[in-house]
């Protein structure tokens, strides 16, 4: 009997740990930035046409994105950070006061 619990043990440990990877968040963070992705070809569509004899939709409430004025930020070259990723964070050791 103990033999099957230590096997049970074993099997839930191994099944809960077989799906985590030890590199799997760093590979996917790492350079992500440099990667294009999906989203970066999105365009926009044209409004919805009504056919004859519908109702248009009520657009009152409808999310407007307006248009971006501003130029876009310097592209990262290498193996520079993407600007999404938090900086390394270091504390400055205290110099200690001289004699």
């Amino acid at each position: 009997m103990k033999l099957v619990l230590k096997l049970g043990l074993v099997l839930v440990v191994s099944l809960a740990l077989g799906g985590c990877h030890p590199f799997s968040a760093l590979k996917s963070r790492s350079n992500s930035c440099h990667v294009k992705q999906r989203y970066m070809s999105a365009v926009s569509v044209a409004p919805l046409k009504m056919p004859p004899g519908f109702d248009t939709p009520d657009t009152t409430n409808a999310l407007r994105i307006p248009a971006l004025n501003e130029p876009a930020p310097p592209p990262r070259k290498g193996k520079e950070p993407c600007l999404d990723e938090p900086p390394p964070f270091k504390v400055a050791k205290p110099v200690p006061p001289q004699a």
